[in-house]
Parts: structure tokens; sequence; C-alpha cells
């Protein structure tokens, strides 16, 4: 009976909110973007890492992470109570966060997948100018990845798909000759259709 207890008080505090933040930072330890996840729904257990709700908290959490992850060479850390999974690229790092709890594998797929397709988007220039300079792509390839803590998509390729946007110069509408005629002959014919109605 008390494994049956076990088992239940366990199954109750599965949830899909997976990851607690998502966090860029240069090679300073500067915030290049930073978003953190606090589900309106999400339940709070004595198992869950640390809230960081302040601005003071977060940068202060952002800049000891940074310290203890410039160096290349790790993938993981625990730190502070959370989960950090990393990834540095030419002069950015990137980290996802989730509680001390959480599945690492899976918040490794969340980061590469966002990764590549960011990789795609930007043409694999991830470094700080270009992310900077195509924020908004960006941002929506990590909303396309993550949504309010929870991991929606690890495919990389249609992540990109969903952010990109068509090209103005792909979308031209051909007007030739040839078209002008078949309009006019449309119309001509409609007209003497209409005309015989009568």
């Amino acid at each position: 009976m008390a494994l049956v207890y076990s088992l239940i008080a366990t199954a109750t505090n599965l949830t899909l909110y997976t990851t607690s933040a998502f966090v860029v930072l240069d090679t300073d330890g500067n915030r290049v973007l930073a978003k953190y996840y606090k589900p309106k729904n999400a339940p709070l257990t004595s198992t869950d890492s640390k809230v960081l709700a302040t601005l003071k908290d977060q940068r202060v959490f952002e800049k000891g992470l940074w310290e203890k992850t410039k160096k290349p060479g790790g993938e993981i850390i625990l730190y502070d109570s959370h989960l950090a999974v990393y990834k540095h690229s030419l002069d950015l790092i990137f980290y996802i966060l989730g509680p001390s709890t959480e599945n690492e594998l899976m918040l490794h797929t969340a980061l590469t997948a966002f990764f590549d397709a960011a990789s795609l988007l930007l043409r694999n220039q991830i470094e700080k100018r270009s992310v900077l300079e195509n924020l908004d792509m960006v941002l929506l390839c990590l909303d396309e990845t993550i949504d309010d803590g929870i991991i929606i998509e690890t495919d990389s390729t249609t992540i990109a798909s969903r952010v990109s946007r068509p090209r103005a110069d792909t979308t031209e509408i051909v007007i030739n000759e040839q078209t002008i005629m078949s309009a006019y002959q449309t119309v001509k014919e409609k007209m003497a259709q209409r005309m015989g109605q009568f």
C-alpha cells in the first residue's frame, strides 16, 4: 500500500513544464537574450529549482553561471539547483535551464534543435552580431521550440520552416503579353455572352 501511495505522489509531480529559462550570453558574460518561464498553472513542488523572479536575481545567476561555464569543454552543469545544458558558439553561449530533477537528454535535444534551426535561419553565422540583427527570427525560433516552459518541437528543420519568411523576390507576379491577351480575350467573350442574353 505504501508503494501505491509513493507511485501516486510521484505521478502527481509529472509535468510538461520542463524548462525554466533560456539564456544567451556573450563571451564577457553579458546578456544577449534571456527568457525566463514561470507558467501560471505549473505545480510548485518542493523539488522545484529556485525561482529567479527579479531582474537582479537573474543577472546575479547569469553571472555566476557564466563564471562556471565560460571555458568550452562541458555541456551540462548543475548550478544553484538548476540543471543547465549549454552550447558554445563563436562569441556566444546558449543555455537552457530546467529543474535539477529534469531529464538532461530532453533539454539537450531541445537546445540542439534550437541551435540547428537558428543556424539554418542565420546561414551558419551564429555570432553576436547576426543574432542581434536577426533577433526577431531568433525569438520566433525560440518560441517555436519552447512555449511557456514546455518543449514543443525538437526537429530543427520544422522549426526553421515555421519561422522562415518568404523572400520578396520569389513572390513576383509574372505579367507578359500572353497573359494580358488571355485576360482581354476572356473579358471580350464574357461581354459577348452578356450582350447575347439581352
